[in-house]
């Protein structure tokens, strides 16, 4: 489908297929031109405020200019960051859940540095040029750190670390690469499970909800926009300056064009989640050669890696077990990991719409 609609070819055949997020913005501007020109209507600057239900039986939705939009089905498809819709649920008492999900860092190295320990380039300067035939390296790393496994998620070759925050005041940081991967810099997120149970125990007094874990994400982010200064200012660390507990006088070059500020990443992020990223760090260095090193630097807060939330469906009809016709979609009700999994779950739902409108 991405092929039919303008990605190239090659991503048909090849072990890591990479679309390029540069070239995404053209393709799903493409899909929306089909989805017009097959009948279907998009709307834009249409925030769903409200929902229509009747016997619970979802009937529309009531947008914040005061429009209803009736509908035999309504699919929850909006992503794992609109906060509205989880609060919604929650204030009208429709069943949704608390999930687990990862918080953490963004590390960024020289791309050098991972060429020549995933290629075995290594010289007397430790660092050697992969030539015109080789692709940027990538890596995928995992250690089970204290009963948690810390692990790497969305590597990005030849990439850049990207503002990715959806409120003013809060600051997360995400990654991505252009369809050359031609930049100077390799990023990855480093994260941590987070759980209710690692929330209760620093919480003791205060209510567990659904939105607990989303809250707790949401305060993470406003110490991150606070360390570092405003703006979009990330607040960072060199790697080994952030393992030894000690602010980094200067800070390397780094892809985040708002800028980034040295901080004590300790201070942002809770100890469960510092203190693993710190040994994990250490390990990942004796495994992949120069991946320990202050060349790196770890950024603040890679946060936004799955939704905290799941709005629950049953099994058999993927109707919502409470709402009739309510349809949860995809990564934004906890059913799906990136692009290509929410397309898929997107086509199962679609499937058992068109099963019971038939």
């Amino acid at each position: 489908m991405f092929v039919q609609f303008g990605a190239e070819e090659k991503i048909l055949v090849e072990a890591h297929p990479h679309i390029g997020t540069n070239k995404l913005p053209h393709i799903i501007t493409a899909m929306r031109n089909q989805i017009i020109a097959s009948g279907g209507e998009v709307l834009f600057e249409k925030k769903l405020v409200d929902f229509i239900i009747e016997k619970e039986i979802i009937k529309g939705v009531l947008t914040a200019d005061g429009d209803t939009l009736f509908a035999d089905a309504v699919v929850l498809a909006t992503g794992h960051s609109a906060r509205d819709i989880y609060e919604l649920l929650f204030r009208k008492n429709i069943l949704i859940e608390a999930k687990p999900f990862a918080l953490g860092v963004r590390i960024e190295h020289p791309q050098s540095i991972i060429d020549a320990a995933q290629y075995h380039l290594f010289n007397e300067n430790k660092k050697a040029n992969r030539g015109d035939f080789l692709p940027p390296a990538t890596y995928s790393l995992v250690e089970q750190v204290n009963g948690k496994g810390v692990f790497s998620f969305c590597m990005c070759p030849g990439g850049i670390i990207a503002p990715a925050s959806t409120n003013n005041n809060e600051l997360v940081v995400n990654g991505w690469s252009p369809s050359k991967r031609n930049n100077p810099f390799a990023n990855s997120g480093m994260v941590v499970p987070v759980e209710l149970s690692d929330i209760i125990k620093n919480k003791k007094n205060e209510k567990i909800t659904p939105l607990s874990l989303m809250n707790f994400q949401q305060e993470i982010e406003a110490k991150a926009f606070i360390a570092g200064g405003g703006k979009f200012v990330a607040p960072a660390q060199r790697v080994v300056d952030f393992c030894n507990h000690k602010i980094s006088n200067t800070l390397p070059e780094c892809s985040y064009l708002p800028g980034i500020k040295s901080t004590n990443l300790k201070n942002v992020l809770p100890e469960f989640i510092s203190s693993r990223l710190q040994q994990v760090l250490q390990a990942f260095g004796k495994r992949m050669k120069g991946y320990y090193t202050n060349e790196a630097i770890v950024v603040a807060t890679e946060s936004r890696t799955s939704s905290p939330v799941r709005i629950p469906r049953n099994e058999n009809n993927l109707q919502h077990p409470q709402i009739k016709n309510l349809y949860p979609c995809a990564e934004g009700a906890g059913y799906a990991g990136g692009i290509v999994s929410a397309a898929m779950d997107g086509e199962k739902v679609a499937e058992n719409i068109a099963a019971v409108l038939q």
